[in-house]
């Protein structure tokens, strides 16, 4: 008997995944098996498929054919460094993902517990697939499994009708997207009818055809991902779904989109030319800023998760198309920065907004309430989750020493570089693009003081909050283990960049592993040192040495001359929990700065109202600007073909009779 190969070790942990499914069902109602055994052991699952993908990145290409599917159809499968690197993002942030959710369920909430530990698993193993699959056959059908899978999970507390909606607007931009996937998979099969990528990398790379490919992969991609204008229902069905699959959603399926359009543009395509790079930029950087510009005016905490999710995709295909710029004009080196700050920014973005995402669900179930003017002063209550839930907004912050600092420094380098690029129209928009990041980068600062300060800081503005109970033990080892992650990656950036140089050289024939080799393991250094580096180690060693040596100082120099006494009050002693600043109030400026972007209805009371009443609501302008009239243009037209429905046989005998004169005459 043969051994088992290293994919087909691989491969074994989505089918595990699916037999934990399948033991779920078995005992719907067993909630302690569930919660307390399948999750835990379904995370278990996806931690060895993490350290099997980090062994499968640097061991060459390896695929299978698995005889599923239709005749002369079969799966094609495929493990080569991009497929590892993805799939390891998937196993690293499931696993705490999933054992939270074992903490994270509750009895009669939602969804059956076995049906709902069948759907999760179900949906972890289609993206497994998604990731794995080597033709266009086998890869619709584990997209179209995740989208239906991920569906009822956003629809878990079907009862409520604005989850329903939230669902149901998912499913149909999930739909519509698929569409165009599978219409550039059959621009790239041609004539040939065959649909194994292997037929799809010999497609000619000359003539208009692959532009059309990457186009229509773009817009099937980007309704996955949550580009502009196809963002409509990320800030919908993230609150609506529960928290762990909020975060699963946000942190690894989005990521499938991003691992989709880099499989089509660099890997099936072989043309790229600088004006989709272009293209991304303008189109990345719009999203990025949209989104940022949206979170900092939320009043609920997963639509300000949902939307600060916006934003960093944006950011990732900012530097996804610098990459394509770079590759287009034959600079490999730069093009290998600019997709190793892409993909590592992938993996950070996966664990620190997991890790928020978790932390919003373990403050919904303590508190009940999404409202941000609902909350506040939960340190005292939830430490464990504070504490953790401060990780992931310094690093979505994009602050030292954590990972989401050093994938914005090393895209902000790429910018850098780009002074001598032969097309004078890009040498005039990236410094523009280069400033705009800087701007989102601040705003996300921004908006993660907003959500951190009003939930977890100052007074509980209900009496309610006082009853809020801290994260159970297996709800606090998954945020741990995220939590971890976020401090790793940030502080070992050489381990990562070695990590993701097979992927690099795979795309665009080069990495950056030779500069990360030459240096030490603390220092990071891109280019060379005399350009950039940075030093998380020095960094967090300075903070960790300056702050006992303030303490010592202040101590020995000030002993006895300090008197303490109650902090200002700003004039009002007898402050209320009501008199903090509010989200609304936090979110003020920018709502004045950037109002040509809001869709805003404000009610404002005049001094004569018996009982005043204060209202503001900011709205997506594209609702009204793109989805609203295409709505009004189909039911236009559903009404016209409706006129033809008449239900007599003797008007669908005319409608024939019409038919076959207009054949003949056509054709005679």
């Amino acid at each position: 008997m043969n051994e088992l190969s290293l994919i087909d070790w691989v491969m074994l942990c989505p089918l595990a995944w699916i037999v934990i499914g399948l033991v779920g069902i078995a005992f719907p109602r067993n909630f302690a098996l569930i919660s307390r055994v399948l999750f835990p052991l379904g995370a278990v699952c996806a931690l060895v498929l993490a350290v099997l993908t980090l062994t499968s990145i640097v061991a060459g290409t390896q695929a299978v054919v698995l005889p599923l599917g239709l005749p002369d159809l079969p799966f094609h499968l495929r493990l080569d460094a991009l497929s590892s690197f993805f799939l390891f993002l998937l196993g690293a942030t499931s696993a705490g993902i999933s054992i939270y959710a074992g903490g994270y369920m509750r009895q009669g909430e939602g969804t059956a517990p076995g049906l709902h530990c069948l759907i999760y698993h179900l949906f972890l193993a289609s993206m497994a697939f998604v990731i794995l699959a080597d033709d266009g056959y086998a890869f619709m059908v584990s997209w179209e499994g995740m989208a239906l899978s991920s569906f009822f999970l956003v629809t878990a507390e079907h009862r409520h009708a604005e989850i329903r909606r939230a669902g149901y607007l998912y499913l149909l931009i999930a739909h519509i997207g698929a569409v165009g996937i599978l219409l550039s998979f059959g621009v790239m099969a041609g004539s040939t009818g065959d649909y194994t990528f292997d037929a799809m990398r010999a497609f000619p790379p000359e003539g208009i055809w692959p532009t059309v490919a990457f186009l229509l992969a773009l817009f099937g991609f980007g309704a996955k991902a949550g580009l502009l204008p196809l963002h409509i229902w990320l800030p919908e069905a993230h609150p609506a779904a529960p928290s762990p699959v909020s975060a699963m959603m946000s942190g690894v399926m989005l990521k499938t989109a991003i691992y989709g359009l880099l499989r089509v543009s660099f890997d099936l395509l072989h043309a790229q030319l600088w004006w989709w790079g272009a293209l991304l930029l303008v189109l990345g950087l719009a999203t990025a800023l949209f989104g940022v510009i949206f979170a900092t005016v939320q009043t609920d905490m997963k639509r300000l998760l949902a939307y600060s999710s916006i934003e960093n995709i944006g950011l990732i295909v900012v530097g996804f198309g610098l990459t394509l710029i770079f590759k287009s004009f034959m600079l490999p080196h730069l093009a290998a920065l600019a997709l190793t700050a892409t993909l590592y920014h992938c993996l950070n973005h996966a664990f620190f907004k997991s890790l928020l995402f978790l932390a919003t669900g373990s403050v919904l179930h303590a508190t009940h309430e999404r409202n941000l003017g609902k909350l506040g002063g939960l340190i005292h209550r939830m430490p464990w989750v504070a504490w953790l839930a401060l990780i992931g907004v310094l690093a979505s912050a994009g602050l030292p020493p954590l990972n989401g600092f050093v994938s914005e420094w090393l895209l902000l380098q790429s910018f850098l570089f780009t002074s001598g690029l032969p097309q004078g129209y890009l040498n005039m928009l990236l410094p523009v693009v280069a400033g705009a990041v800087a701007l989102i980068a601040a705003l996300a600062g921004f908006a993660m003081v907003k959500f951190f300060g009003i939930v977890f800081l100052g007074q509980p503005r209900e009496e309610t909050l006082a009853h809020a109970q801290d994260a159970g033990r297996l709800e606090r080892i998954g945020l741990l283990w995220l939590g971890v992650g976020c401090i790793l990656l940030g502080l070992l950036p050489n381990v990562v960049i070695t990590l993701l140089d097979p992927v690099t050289r795979l795309l665009v024939d080069s990495g950056l592993s030779g500069a990360a080799n030459n240096q030490s393991w603390w220092l990071l250094a891109p280019i060379n040192e005399d350009r950039a580096s940075y030093s998380p180690a020095i960094f967090l060693g300075s903070i960790v040495a300056f702050v006992p040596l303030v303490f010592w100082f202040v101590r020995r120099c000030y002993h006895g001359r300090m008197t303490r006494v109650d902090a200002w009050d700003c004039g009002f002693p007898l402050q209320t929990a009501r008199m903090q600043d509010s989200a609304e109030g936090f979110g003020q400026p920018i709502r004045r700065i950037f109002s040509p972007f809001f869709k805003r209805t404000r009610e404002h009371p005049s001094p004569f109202d018996a009982q005043p009443r204060y209202f503001s609501r900011v709205e997506d302008p594209f609702w009204y600007w793109l989805y609203l009239p295409i709505a009004k243009i189909v039911e236009h037209g559903t009404r016209l073909i409706a006129f033809l429905q008449q239900g007599r046989i003797a008007i669908y005998l005319l409608y024939s009779f019409i038919t076959l004169l207009t054949l003949l005459v056509v054709t005679r």
